[in-house]
Formats: structure tokens, C-alpha cells, sequence
């Protein structure tokens, strides 16, 4: 009997030798998430590459010739891109420009010869050879209006001012000259604002271009390993011998 017991504890180890093994499974890596590749920008219209334009201060606005003025400043910069109109626009409101323009002079001549007075002094005060100093700012404005990738926006904001003014009376002349220059201004810097998006969009480009192209990241598939299938069961084989001499044991 003791034969017995021992065979079948064999065979109970051949058995759990048998168990099914866990599946193994190999996972992918998380795939990187695709950043949208913004929609590419077109060059402002009369812009090229390489074009010079004001620096962005750091309190959001371009470095024109119309930061940081004094209020005879401003009314003489606001007669200055209105000359500018009257000279250069061209097209239907060629005539009203140059008639407001001519107009706001009639009127406003006390109040325009006081600012140019008072502003010609500002630069006498600042000493040296101040005269050179302010012939080179009314240049550099002149210039600043005469730009032509602005034109037709700043034809039509120096249309509406003219209209606008012609009813100002010449002690509100120095408010009206501080709201509507910012708005003769705007046209030349949102061109500028254009500009300098499309300039980065570009280089962000270049630089991509020219980075070094990473290794495409090795994707595993994900798939489930069958377990080995089980060994055939041992089959175990006894004497009947074993039977008849442990009943003869009992029995004697």
C-alpha cells in the first residue's frame, strides 16, 4: 500500500509541473502627442525678407517717432501725417483729404503755431545743437507716414480724421490730436505686428529644417503569449502481484 501512496505523490509533481503559466503581454509605449502644425502665414503685402522695422518695447507698442510726446508734441505730429495725406493720398478722397487739410489749417492756425513754438522750445531746452536734433525727428516722421505698405489704411483713417475735425474747436484740439494720431498710426503698426508674425513663423521653420531628425520610437505590438501546452499525464503501471501479496499479508 505504502507503493501506491508513493506513485501517486509522483504523479501529483508530474501534474503541477503541468500548470498553465500567466500570459505575458508586451506593451507599447505611449504613442507622443502630435502638436497641430500652425497654418502658414502669407508676407504682408509690400513687406520683403529682410525688412527693418521698429523694435517691439517692452510695453507692446513699436519704437515710432510717436512715443513719449508732450501735448504740443502731439499736435504737431497730428498736422504732420495730415500734410503727408494731403500730399500723398490719391484716389476718391484725394480731394477732401487735401481740402480738410487746408481747412484744419485756416482754422486751427493759432492753435497749430503755438504747439510748433512750444515744441521748438523743448529742443532748445535739451541744449547742443538742438536744431539738427529736431530736423532729423521731422524727417524720421515724414518718413514714418510716407510709407507706402500702409497707404490706403492711412489714406482712409487721415479721410475720417479731416472729417471728424472739421468741427473741433481749437481748445479741444489737443485731446482730439492725442486720440486720432494713435489711429493714423495703427495701419503702419499692424503692418509691423504682420510682419514680425510671419518673420517668426519663418524662422520657427528654418529651425525645424535644420534639427537633427530623431529615431522613429520602436513600437511593440501587443499580443498575448499561449501558455506551453501540458505534458501528457503519466500514466503509471502496477504489478497485480502487489495486490495479491498484500492480501495474502492480510490475511495470514
Amino acid at each position: 500500500m505504502r507503493q501506491i501512496i508513493a506513485l501517486t505523490g509522483i504523479g501529483l509533481a508530474l501534474l503541477a509541473g503541468c500548470a498553465v503559466r500567466p500570459k505575458r503581454v508586451a506593451v507599447a509605449p505611449p504613442q507622443p502627442v502630435a502638436t497641430p502644425t500652425p497654418a502658414p502665414l502669407a508676407m504682408p503685402r509690400g513687406a520683403y525678407v529682410g525688412m527693418q522695422i521698429p523694435a517691439l518695447m517692452a510695453d507692446g507698442r513699436y519704437a515710432t517717432p510717436n512715443r513719449n510726446l508732450s501735448a504740443d508734441g502731439t499736435v504737431w505730429h497730428l498736422r504732420a501725417a495730415l500734410n503727408v495725406a494731403a500730399l500723398a493720398c490719391r484716389g476718391p478722397d484725394e480731394a477732401a483729404i487735401i481740402a480738410g487739410y487746408n481747412a484744419l489749417l485756416a482754422r486751427q492756425k493759432d492753435g497749430l503755431g503755438t504747439a510748433q513754438a512750444r515744441l521748438t522750445a523743448e529742443y532748445k531746452a535739451g541744449g547742443g545743437d538742438w536744431q539738427d536734433r529736431y530736423d532729423d525727428e521731422m524727417t524720421r516722421l515724414y518718413n514714418f507716414f510716407s510709407q507706402s505698405q500702409a497707404r490706403e489704411a492711412f489714406c482712409n483713417a487721415a479721410a475720417a480724421t479731416l472729417a471728424d475735425g472739421a468741427t473741433i474747436a481749437p481748445a479741444d484740439l489737443p485731446a482730439f490730436a492725442a486720440g486720432r494720431l494713435a489711429v493714423l498710426e495703427k495701419p503702419f503698426t499692424d503692418f509691423y505686428a504682420a510682419y514680425d508674425a510671419w518673420r517668426a513663423q519663418r524662422a520657427a521653420e528654418t529651425r525645424m529644417a535644420l534639427a537633427p531628425v530623431a529615431p522613429a520610437p520602436r513600437v511593440l505590438a501587443v499580443q498575448a503569449v499561449p501558455a506551453a501546452a501540458p505534458p501528457p499525464r503519466p500514466r503509471l503501471t502496477l504489478d497485480p502481484s502487489v495486490f495479491a501479496e498484500t492480501a495474502a499479508t492480510v490475511t495470514n
